[in-house]
């Protein structure tokens, strides 16, 4: 039993040290992003166009939700007003950039890792390394970088979104104007509540960029290895976000 204990944390320990070096090369060749614009501007538009249905869908629903759960609670209080500035706190600060980066790793993550793992498994990469096409530049640099700018992006809207959705739910059932909406929600918001949870957004970009296509990228041979790279992609890297929020979290409280 011990024995397995440790060959289980040896290989994560092994995995752990590949991806580091996978993101070390990705850093590297990135110097030479400008001979692949085109393509990263492709994946861009790709990875957006791919995620920007359910992320619409995700936003609107999160800010329908929190404003009707927290309406009864708050209204018991009588502290309705306080409903606009709990809803952008809490969805710019922490679940918008959390819901929506786990959305994203379950889309783009998933994407890189089985369109990178068909590549590898037929063979097309080994070609391209035959023909000095420098693979890895082209397939992984332009991904990673396609989904460190789009996931903040996204982000963005779908905050948008999710304030716009909670109007709606409190317009439903209120008479609250836009301008009174808008002023309670974005008074109380400081530094803190947007430029950290801004940033670490890039890092959840990054991170479902690079597990998806480290696990793409290294696929094994066979069929099946493709379904268990996007699978794998899609499970790392929504908790290696889970827990680079708790350390971003608890980095912002010192400051």
């Amino acid at each position: 039993m011990k024995t397995g204990i440790q060959n289980i944390l040896m290989n994560k320990i092994e995995t752990a040290g590949e991806i580091m070096s996978f993101s070390f090369r990705y850093f590297r060749e990135a110097a030479g992003l400008h001979r692949e614009i085109k393509e990263t501007l492709k994946q861009f538009y790709i990875l957006i166009l791919r995620s920007l249905p359910l992320v619409s869908i995700t936003g609107l629903i999160l800010g329908l939700t929190l404003a009707l759960q927290l309406k009864p609670t708050l209204q018991s209080f009588g502290a309705e007003k306080l409903i606009p500035s709990l809803l952008s706190v809490s969805i710019l600060r922490e679940i918008g950039p959390i819901i929506i980066s786990l959305i994203c790793a379950g889309k783009m993550g998933s994407a890189i890792g089985a369109e990178l793992g068909s590549m590898k498994v037929t063979e097309q990469i080994a070609a391209m390394e035959a023909s000095a096409v420098r693979p890895f530049s082209y397939l992984v640099v332009t991904r990673v970088t396609a989904a460190t700018i789009g996931v903040p992006l996204l982000i963005i809207y779908a905050n948008a979104l999710a304030l716009a959705g909670g109007f709606i739910a409190l317009k439903l059932q209120s008479d609250i104007s836009v301008v009174l909406y808008t002023r309670l929600a974005f008074d109380i918001l400081g530094f803190n509540d947007v430029i950290p949870p801004f940033l670490k957004t890039f890092v959840f970009g990054y991170t479902i960029g690079i597990v998806g296509a480290f696990k793409g990228y290294n696929c094994s041979r066979g069929t099946e290895s493709v379904g268990l790279a996007a699978n794998s992609a899609v499970v790392l890297s929504s908790l290696l976000i889970i827990l680079l929020d708790m350390i971003a979290v608890q980095i912002s409280t010192i400051f």
